[in-house]
Order: structure tokens, then C-alpha cells, then sequence
């Protein structure tokens, strides 16, 4: 209650709570959330802000329920039809995740964020030559983000289309000179191509700003590894076995550039194998 007993005013609980939503604390927004409904049921950007905040703590069925809510209120809502599909893509019901994603292009056929995760979901269903289609149009739609571009250059390379891949990510590297993920990826491709000199120039270039990154870590020890410098890949594989031991030590045994290495005690002793 706020001053002479009156009821506080719905937008300044959605203030407050659109406050702890950014600060990370989910929860205490959804209390606050559930006070604006209360107040006004029909209030849309309390219900999605709600539906947001259930995501974040992994309650998607209840998350789902504000997300159909907002569709009841409002039929043409693509960002609910899109957050309901995530929804239910982290529920495993995929079909359903995909039909969401549908209506919310059908809804609004600009909608970026749509597009990415229907890329993302179709990638997951090993549908790469239809999930490059709607990352094409995701990247299309929205040319300032780099996410979809990271992404296509992402299922390029699981289609062994390893020049295409490092063309994607080498554009997003001029684009977005800080963008961490795209270089480490273009490494990756450079040594899917054999191109293990270039790659570590990467690598190391990456590891000056984030010195214990296991993924990159691993990565540089893999090239090193390829250009037959044992000693140096085993200690870089050490590295990130230290960081994160099931992962690296899974990879490491089903690595072919490790292969030579099978015989080797120290490599034996560091994966287990």
C-alpha cells in the first residue's frame, strides 16, 4: 500500500520489477509482475515480462501459460508466439517449438529473432540446408546483429563446408572487431582447412584477453598437436583438463589429430585412456 492506504500504481511496480528482471534477480520480478495482473490481467508487457523471468528459472510450462495468455489478448503477437517456442523448444516439444516460430513469422515476416531460433531448432534437427534458409533471412532482417551470421558460419562447418565457414566468420571479424566467438570460431575453420599456423595466431590473440578460456585453450593444443609439437599440445591439454576434465578428456579421445599421441604415457595418463 502506498500513501493514505491507496494501491500502488501498476507502473511503478513494473518499473521496480523491470529493474530486478535487468539485474538478474527473476523471482522477485515475477512477485511484482503478479501484482500488476492482478490489478490489470489484460497487461501485456507484464505478462510477457513475466513469461521471460519463468524462462530464466527454467518454469517453461508456466512461462508458456503467460506466452498464450498475451496470444488470447492479442492474436498478432509475434514476440509471444516467439518466446512461447522457446518455451517449448527447452520442453523438448520441438514440433511445437517449430510451429511457434512459424506463426510468429506468418505474423510479422521481419521478425529476426524468429528466423534465429527456427535456424537454430532446424539445426538441431539436422536440417541444415533449411536452417541456413532462415538464418539468410534472419540476417537479412536484421543486419546490425551478428548472432544468425556466428550461427550460419556455425552450420556451415558441421557441413564440412570449411571455406564457406571461414568466409562468414572472417566477415563478421571485420564487422565486429570484438566479437570473441566469431574469431575463435574463424580458428576453428583455419584448422579444419589444415591452416594450424594461422589458427594459433588466432588462438593466441584470443588468450591474451581471455587467458583461461578451456575451449580456446584446448583448440591451440589440438593445432599444435597437427603441427607435431608435442610438448607444447600436451601442456595446453593439461590446461584444460585442469578447467574441465569429463568435456575435454571426451574430446581428446575422439580427436583424430590425436591419434599419434595414443601410444604416448603422458597423453594415456591425462585422458585416461
Amino acid at each position: 500500500m502506498g500513501l493514505f492506504g491507496s494501491k500502488e500504481k501498476p507502473e511503478d511496480i513494473m518499473y521496480t520489477a523491470t529493474d530486478m528482471l535487468e539485474k538478474n534477480q527473476p523471482k522477485a520480478a515475477i512477485s511484482l509482475f503478479n501484482k500488476v495482473i492482478k490489478q490489470e490481467p489484460k497487461n501485456i508487457e507484464a505478462l510477457l515480462n513475466k513469461g521471460l523471468a519463468l524462462n530464466q528459472i527454467r518454469k517453461y510450462s508456466d512461462a508458456v501459460t503467460c506466452f498464450e495468455k498475451i496470444i488470447e489478448i492479442d492474436p498478432n503477437d509475434a514476440q509471444a508466439y516467439n518466446n512461447k517456442g522457446i518455451s517449448m523448444a527447452e520442453m523438448r516439444n520441438l514440433q511445437e517449438a517449430l510451429e511457434c516460430y512459424d506463426k510468429a513469422i506468418e505474423v510479422d515476416s521481419k521478425y529476426a529473432a524468429a528466423y534465429f531460433n527456427r535456424g537454430v531448432l532446424l539445426d538441431k534437427l539436422q536440417d541444415h540446408e533449411e536452417a541456413l534458409v532462415s538464418l539468410e533471412k534472419a540476417i537479412t532482417a536484421d543486419p546490425r546483429k551478428p548472432n544468425a551470421m556466428i550461427y550460419k558460419g556455425i552450420v556451415l562447418g558441421k557441413m564440412k563446408k570449411h571455406e564457406e565457414a571461414l568466409n562468414c566468420f572472417s566477415n563478421v571479424c571485420k564487422k565486429y572487431p570484438n566479437n570473441q566467438d566469431a574469431f575463435f570460431q574463424k580458428g576453428v575453420q583455419l584448422a579444419e582447412l589444415g591452416e594450424h599456423k594461422k589458427a594459433l595466431d588466432v588462438f593466441d590473440d584470443i588468450l591474451k584477453k581471455f587467458k583461461d578460456n578451456v575451449n580456446v585453450t584446448y583448440a591451440k593444443s589440438r593445432s599444435k598437436a597437427a603441427l607435431e609439437q608435442y610438448p607444447e599440445a600436451l601442456e595446453l591439454l593439461k590446461q584444460a583438463i585442469a578447467k574441465d576434465p569429463k568435456t575435454i578428456r571426451t574430446w581428446a579421445k575422439e580427436e583424430p589429430i590425436f591419434e599419434k599421441l595414443h601410444s604416448n604415457e603422458q597423453f594415456r595418463k591425462l585422458v585416461k585412456l
